[in-house]
């Protein structure tokens, strides 16, 4: 049970951490301590899909364990 729970928490942790690396490099980019690229953008994008994918799924299996 516990090893699940911390599980749970990893997958959410991880996937917050991607949301926060896809809005701090867009945002670095328009300031421009960051030179802009397409490939950068794009990388940001999929990390912050990515993120809310995971952190979603994190969270809907973090229920079902406390539904039980």
């Amino acid at each position: 049970m516990i090893s699940k729970w911390v599980r749970q928490w990893r997958i959410i942790v991880i996937g917050y951490v991607l949301v926060l690396v896809g809005f701090v490099v867009p945002f670095l980019m328009c300031i421009q301590v960051m030179a802009p690229s397409f490939a950068l953008g794009f990388l940001s994008l999929g990390a912050s899909v990515a993120g809310s994918l995971l952190g979603i799924i994190g969270v809907a299996e973090y229920g079902q364990i406390d539904s039980w």
